[in-house]
């Protein structure tokens, strides 16, 4: 019973502070542990909705910096201005796609050219599938999601950018964290407090983008 009450009490901490969702908290002690986010920031959020990591991103940084959030479903919140969010499929969006919104917020009615090299200092993942019941194939969802994720991150971020991902433990995510570890410098596997009991879900905390092999 006291672990359902401490578990709750971040649902009524993020109506109190006016957070979209109490899902912010994960990414608040992500934060407050690697210190992933800085003023002035670029940041792609993955998963984005309902929005209070959104939110959470806008404060952190501030109006110089920029925030992209991108979902299936529609962002209701209005974070603000230095957030820009729209609803589509991650399994088809791509890093020219991305690179393209980035520009139409930093330079308004101004056509993006055909070669953008824009860069990224933070991707973040909180993607999740609508499960099926089955938990092989909710369990390889989840992995494509990872891993399309991860190909963004690996395309978009900065040499000293940083990733993170959820992951959900079962089938494949040896793997994954593999992958990651191959593709960053550092990697850590953390489950947030704010958790809810019986998830399996962690997030990978990866920095430091290896140079591509060859």
């Amino acid at each position: 019973m006291a672990r359902y009450v401490k578990k709750d009490a971040f649902h009524q901490k993020a109506k109190r502070e006016s957070f979209a969702a109490r899902s912010v908290y994960k990414l608040d002690e992500i934060d407050a542990r690697f210190k992933i986010i800085r003023k002035n920031d670029r940041v792609v959020d993955l998963g984005a909705a309902p929005g209070s990591w959104l939110q959470y991103l806008a404060r952190a940084v501030g109006p110089g910096g920029l925030v992209l959030g991108y979902d299936l479903v529609p962002i209701s919140v209005d974070p603000g201005p230095s957030v820009r969010a729209r609803a589509v499929d991650v399994l088809s969006l791509t890093a020219r796609e991305i690179r393209v919104d980035a520009w139409i917020a930093m330079h308004p009615g101004a056509p993006a050219p055909d070669e953008l090299s824009l860069r990224f200092d933070v991707l973040l993942s909180d993607l999740a599938p609508k499960t099926t019941g089955i938990r092989d194939a909710d369990q390889a969802r989840s992995g494509a999601l990872v891993e399309a994720a991860l190909a963004l991150a690996i395309e978009l971020l900065d040499d000293d950018g940083v990733f993170v991902a959820k992951v959900f433990q079962g089938r494949g995510f040896d793997e994954l964290l593999v992958a990651t570890k191959r593709a960053f410098k550092e990697t850590r596997v953390l489950k947030p407090e704010a958790t809810r009991d019986g998830s399996r879900e962690s997030f990978f905390i990866a920095r430091g983008r290896r140079p591509p092999a060859g």
